[in-house]
């Protein structure tokens, strides 16, 4: 009988068991690959509010852009062809044209020439009681897409237009808040974002379509831009109580030729709303300035007064009513190093 040597023996088993293990090793491994899974694949419904919001608009001079019936960044060349060679510190006579598009051409529905300032409140130097004719101011039109929309969310009136402590007063106040949006009330274009001090504070006129202009002051931030084009609701700037102001309010005005008339004449500010789709404007509207002009001739003085709070300053009293510090001391007799008393009045004017 064939004998094996251990030492021999001993070497086959372990080459055996070596083998054997490599095998189960193997198919281990084959087991443990066939038992992973393959990573499911998910279909949702997109969210299509969230897509809209980040849709992609047409390039500007792109066919899809030319298409776009109403585009705000045209819109300027009522202005000027180029606004950056407007030099905004001139009168200019510009041509103010309206066209429609009807079968992709632009058709001209009404021309005609107008001053545009940017600085000089009423440079139209018209006196609107020698109107011979009744001019109809259209104030919105639906079908047009020309809309309204009031200054404020809410409009309750503190002061109206007319006599008010022996002066004129050429606009309706209404009350709000400190940061209270502030909106345009017809399409336009911005002519003034000016500070005016003695009087409006941050105030911003809009030129409108309809022949109007409407003047927004004493707001805490003017935010519209001169030669900006705004659409009825669109944001002018914040509510505040800049310039001549006692208090928070909206000093709204409208005007034709620089001419203000009764806002209330237009407005039902206590129902919210426009009393007509359209206005006729005659020289009679204008009769007012027979009695604004006596008002302005009577004698006597107003004297304006601030009274002092926690964390005023001199300083900071000045910038508000557009006074110098050193006006402020003199008029009040102390000097600009006085510390303020709260509750103390200081002469203003």
């Amino acid at each position: 009988m064939f004998k094996i040597k251990a030492p021999i023996f001993f070497v086959l088993l372990f080459l055996c068991m070596l083998c054997s293990a490599g095998g189960a090793m193997a198919q281990s491994k084959t087991k443990d690959f066939f038992k992973v899974k393959t990573p499911k694949i998910q279909y949702v419904r997109p969210d299509t509010t969230i897509l809209i919001k980040y849709e992609d608009f047409p390039d500007e001079g792109s066919d899809a852009d030319a298409s776009i019936f109403f585009n705000p960044k045209k819109e300027l060349s009522i202005v000027s062809e180029d606004t950056s060679e407007l030099d905004l510190g001139e009168q200019h006579i510009v041509e103010m044209s309206e066209e429609v598009l009807v079968d992709s051409s632009w058709i001209k529905i009404a021309g005609y020439y107008a001053i545009w300032d940017t600085r000089n409140l009423n440079p139209y130097k018209m006196d609107a009681r020698q109107l011979k004719d009744t001019v109809d101011i259209k104030l919105y039109d639906m079908a047009s897409n020309r809309k309204y929309n009031m200054p404020l969310v809410k409009t309750p009136i503190t002061s109206h237009f007319g006599s008010r402590g022996g002066r004129w007063h050429y606009g309706t106040d209404i009350d709000l808040n400190t940061g209270d949006t502030i909106f345009a009330a017809f399409d336009g274009v911005v002519r003034i974002n000016k500070w005016d001090g003695g009087g409006y504070g941050n105030y911003i006129v809009v030129r409108h379509y309809n022949g109007l202009e409407t003047l927004y002051g004493h707001m805490s931030k003017a935010i519209a831009q001169p030669g900006q084009y705004v659409k009825a609701g669109e944001l002018l700037g914040l509510g505040g109580s800049t310039g001549r102001s006692s208090g928070p309010h909206l000093h709204y005005e409208v005007r034709y030729q620089g001419n203000p008339l009764d806002p209330e004449n237009i407005y039902d500010f206590p129902d919210y709303l426009l009393k007509g789709e359209s206005f006729q404007i005659t020289s009679a509207v204008f009769n007012y300035y027979n009695k604004a002009k006596k008002g302005s001739a009577s004698a006597g003085r107003r004297a304006t007064y601030h009274k002092v709070r926690s964390g005023d300053t001199l300083s900071g009293i000045s910038k508000k009513y557009g006074v110098s510090v050193s006006q402020l001391a003199k008029l009040n007799g102390m000097s600009t190093r006085t510390t303020l008393r709260i509750g103390k009045s200081l002469r203003i004017r």
